[in-house]
């Protein structure tokens, strides 16, 4: 496992692949860890040198006091390409990792070569949505949420014919601190993106699952025509599209990267 310190933070990262191919960075949802991304990994690392994190509060990286915002998160991930020596990658972010990516675009466009963002939206929800769901993490833990988020994560098809994956998934959120949750929790709460991302000009995808309950697929679609020159691709999933529709996800990625 490797770590490197930020801003007080010890956070954990995963680089895999060859030292010679392009940089991919991933990053993931609220509530999951790096392994969020396994379903892709044989075929990226195919192709790129793959690099993974386990955002501020998530998974083996510390728990800092919060609350967080994107921009901070975002940061870490401007002080990990660092850290590594990596001026330039591509990156791919779900959901709050969509948002961090965004934000990335947006702010930092000579770091990044193309930007895939996947369920996510330049604004998710309002503080009335969020601060009930921080206020009952904090109180009773994250099992008091789960069935909640699994629920808007996949398809009731879905948990029925594939109970191994969504099991994965279930004790991601249940690992994840309560702390940490509720920290990003703030930071996607808090974080409105929509003036920013007209000034995206790296190459974009947006991808969107049709079924998404927590980010629906017209905020995808309203990022993507928000983007000039943003491509669209829509699957037949719902929030968590990567691992719901596997190979389609990966097809769209990898084409649009290798374009």
């Amino acid at each position: 496992m490797s770590y490197f310190d930020n801003n007080g933070a010890r956070l954990h990262y995963e680089l895999d692949g060859r030292e010679d191919a392009p940089v991919l960075v991933l990053s993931n949802s609220l509530g999951t860890n790096l392994d969020m991304w396994e379903p892709q990994m044989p075929a990226l690392l195919q192709h790129f040198r793959v690099l993974r994190h386990d955002a501020r509060g998530h998974g083996s990286s510390d728990v800092t006091p919060g609350p967080y915002t994107i921009a901070q998160l975002g940061g870490d991930v401007l002080a990990l390409m660092d850290h590594l020596g990596i001026s330039r990658a591509h990156f791919c972010g779900l959901s709050m990792g969509g948002m961090i990516g965004m934000w990335l675009g947006a702010h930092h466009a000579g770091r990044i070569d193309r930007l895939v963002l996947c369920n996510t939206a330049a604004k998710i929800g309002t503080p009335d949505t969020w601060n009930p769901r921080i206020a009952k993490v904090d109180a009773e833990g994250m099992a008091s949420v789960v069935d909640t988020v699994l629920d808007r994560w996949f398809t009731p098809g879905f948990r029925q014919r594939a109970p191994q994956q969504v099991a994965i998934v279930r004790d991601m959120l249940l690992e994840t601190e309560p702390a940490g949750y509720g920290a990003n929790c703030a930071a996607v709460r808090d974080m409105d993106l929509r003036a920013d991302i007209a000034s995206i000009t790296v190459p974009t995808l947006v991808i969107a699952g049709t079924h998404d309950g927590s980010t629906p697929a017209a905020d995808g679609r309203a990022v993507a025509d928000a983007i000039p020159g943003a491509r669209y691709v829509e699957l037949d999933a719902a929030h968590l599209s990567n691992w719901e529709q596997t190979d389609q996800f990966t097809q769209a990625l990898l084409g649009f990267l290798a374009a």
